[in-house]
C-alpha cells in the first residue's frame, strides 16, 4: 500500500527505504501544487531548487530530467489537483557518520490539493528560526513544534520572529505585507527564498514591491498580511496575535490573479 502513494528512484519504497530518513531527518525537498490539467506553476523553478540545495546538502547533482520522470510516473493515477512532494536524501545515510552520504536518491509522495484560495489564517507570533533557512530541508522539528505552540493557544498557524525582534516567514510559508501606500513589503530577514514568492514578483504586473526589515509591530500596523506558497498560493491573514486584520485588499486581490494567471509548465 505505501508504494502505492511513495516511490523512490520510481520503485515502490519500502519501510526499510524509509527508516534511515525517519531516524536522521537528514534531507530537502520541494512541494509543487498540480492542476487538473496536469500543470505546475514554477516547475522550473522547483527544479532549480532541488539541483541547488542538492549540491548545499549533499555536495552531488541531482538530474532533474529524471525528477521529471518519476513525478510523472506517480502523477499516472492522480485525476484531480494534488501536491506532489519531490524529497532527496541518501537511505544509506547514518547517524554516527553523515559526511559519508552523498549519494542522493528521489522520493516522490503525492496527496490532495485543497481549494484555492483557503479561508484567511489567524497566527501567532514565536520566536524562532530555522536553520539554513536557505534551503527547503526536512528538518522541521523546530517549525512544526512553533506551530504546536500556535495551535495548542488556539491559533492556526506561527509567524517566526528571530532574536533581532524581526519578522522572518511562517510555519511553511513566506510571508508578505501591504503597506498604506499599497506596496508589498516582503520581510528583509534569513528566509526560504518561495517560489510562490518569486513567481508573485514575475507576473504581479503594476504591484510595486519593496524588502525591507519588518518588525513585529509594524507587521500588526499593515494594510494586509498574506502567506504564500505553493499549496495555498495567496492566503490572507486574519490576526497576528490579538491583533485583527483585514482580509480583503484591491492588492490582494490582483496578487490572488497573478498567481493563478501564471502559465503553468509541463512535466
Amino acid at each position: 500500500m505505501l508504494g502505492d502513494m511513495v516511490t523512490l528512484d520510481g520503485k515502490p519504497v519500502s519501510a526499510d527505504d524509509l527508516l534511515p530518513l525517519a531516524l536522521t531527518n537528514v534531507g530537502h525537498f520541494t512541494s509543487m501544487r498540480v492542476d487538473a490539467d496536469g500543470s505546475i506553476r514554477g516547475l522550473t523553478l522547483h527544479m532549480e531548487r532541488l539541483v541547488r540545495d542538492s549540491k548545499n546538502v549533499w555536495g552531488a547533482s541531482v538530474d532533474a530530467e529524471r525528477v521529471r520522470a518519476y513525478v510523472r510516473q506517480g502523477l499516472e493515477r492522480q485525476s484531480g489537483p494534488c501536491v506532489v512532494r519531490v524529497t532527496i536524501y541518501d537511505p544509506k545515510v547514518e547517524l554516527a557518520h553523515p559526511a559519508d552520504a552523498n549519494d542522493p536518491h528521489i522520493m516522490v509522495s503525492v496527496r490532495g490539493a485543497g481549494a484555492l484560495p483557503p479561508e484567511p489564517l489567524r497566527v501567532m507570533s514565536v520566536p524562532y528560526e530555522r536553520d539554513l533557512p536557505e534551503v527547503k530541508h526536512c528538518g522541521l522539528f523546530g517549525a512544526l513544534r512553533a506551530r504546536r505552540i500556535a495551535q495548542l493557544a488556539g491559533f492556526g498557524d506561527a509567524l517566526f520572529v528571530g532574536r533581532d525582534g524581526l519578522v522572518s516567514e511562517g510555519g511553511t510559508w513566506n510571508v508578505g505585507f501591504i503597506d498604506g501606500n499599497g506596496t508589498v513589503v516582503w520581510p528583509q530577514a534569513p528566509v526560504l527564498p518561495g517560489v510562490t514568492m518569486a513567481l508573485l514578483h514575475k507576473h504581479a504586473n503594476g504591484v510595486e514591491h519593496r524588502t525591507t526589515p519588518v518588525t513585529l509591530d509594524q507587521a500588526k500596523r499593515m494594510a494586509a498580511v498574506f502567506a504564500t506558497n505553493t499549496s495555498i498560493g495567496v492566503r490572507s491573514l486574519s490576526a497576528i496575535d490579538d491583533q485583527e486584520l483585514p482580509t480583503e485588499h484591491p492588492v490582494l486581490d490582483l496578487l490572488r490573479e497573478a498567481y493563478l494567471a501564471v502559465p503553468g509548465e509541463t512535466l
